[in-house]
């Protein structure tokens, strides 16, 4: 009876031996579907990124394209929005094509969707550098709508900086791609925060011309007051005053002196001097015409009414 005991115990150790062997081989080793999924996944990842680069291969010509309108030559490119969006959906097309995301179990959709995104975060990343240049442009020619619009033009600056807002506000919603997260809020805010600043020194520039007008109307009437009361205590002295004003010259033939004349005011003025003729050659052949003529005789009339 003990010794089948023992025989018992000991088909039983052995039987858990066994077990434990068993169990122990069945965790250390890795299962072979594991490995055959990840090779295939390096499989699908290498495919992909293969097909990517050679649909962004294509796009970069036409981006290039663009990116010497907006940055080499300056210029702005009309609905750069629906371009841009018509390159991005162009690459997904071609890479949806080429590489079919439902043919071949979920790894391949997986690398699939990945590689999809990554296509089109590469494209919309240059775009997005080239919409915010086009932005710099809208921007200043927005500024000089609304600076020409404000000086030639009666228009006060608040319609002309409403005209101009609305005008970068057109172009700017033309330029930006309907399925991304382009926005124009911070270069439209720029934009108004200059015109502000714009039109608030031109109103102070405009002020301070007024000032100066009014302060030389002021100047040029209290003159005129002044020369009235000079002529009335003119008047009260002189008596009234003749308006006429003559004045005559004459130079005496032969000789350097020149006798001068005038009647101003009421008043009468003689005057000789010693001139040298510096003309007398041109005069005749004595240096002076005997008697009267043009060239010895001055005269000039003023009559104030």
């Amino acid at each position: 009876m003990r010794a089948c005991l023992f025989a018992i115990a000991a088909i039983s150790s052995m039987g858990a031996s066994s077990a434990f062997h068993s169990s122990r081989n069945s965790v250390s080793a890795p299962p072979s579907f594991l490995l055959s999924i990840r090779g295939g996944a390096n499989e699908y990842e290498a495919k992909f990124e293969g097909i990517k680069a050679s649909v962004m291969e294509k796009a970069a010509n036409k981006i290039e394209e663009a990116r010497r309108k907006i940055v080499d030559e300056g210029t702005i490119v009309p609905d750069f929005g629906a371009k841009a969006d018509s390159i991005c959906n162009a690459a997904i097309e071609e890479f949806a094509k080429s590489a079919p995301s439902e043919a071949e179990g979920s790894a391949s959709s997986s690398a699939y969707a990945r590689k999809l995104q990554e296509l089109e975060a590469s494209l919309d990343a240059p775009l997005q550098v080239l919409y915010l240049r086009q932005l710099s442009l809208l921007r200043e020619q927005a500024l000089a709508s609304y600076k020409s619009a404000s000086k030639a033009s009666d228009a006060s600056d608040y319609e002309a900086m409403l005209a101009a807002d609305s005008q970068f506000l057109r172009a700017a919603e033309s330029s930006t791609r309907k399925s991304s997260s382009w926005t124009y809020d911070a270069d439209r805010s720029h934009l108004q925060s200059i015109m502000s600043e714009f039109a608030t020194t031109h109103k102070k520039l405009t002020e301070t011309q007024v000032k100066s007008s009014q302060q030389q109307s002021t100047a040029m009437q209290f003159l005129q007051h002044q020369q009235q009361m000079i002529q009335q205590l003119q008047m009260q002295l002189y008596g009234q005053s003749s308006p006429w004003n003559v004045g005559v010259a004459y130079r005496i033939p032969d000789t350097n002196f020149n006798l001068q004349g005038s009647y101003q005011q009421g008043r009468a003025n003689l005057q000789l001097s010693c001139v040298p003729d510096e003309y007398a050659p041109m005069l005749g052949p004595n240096g002076f015409t005997n008697g009267v003529g043009p060239g010895n005789l001055g005269l000039s009339l003023n009559l104030s009414i």
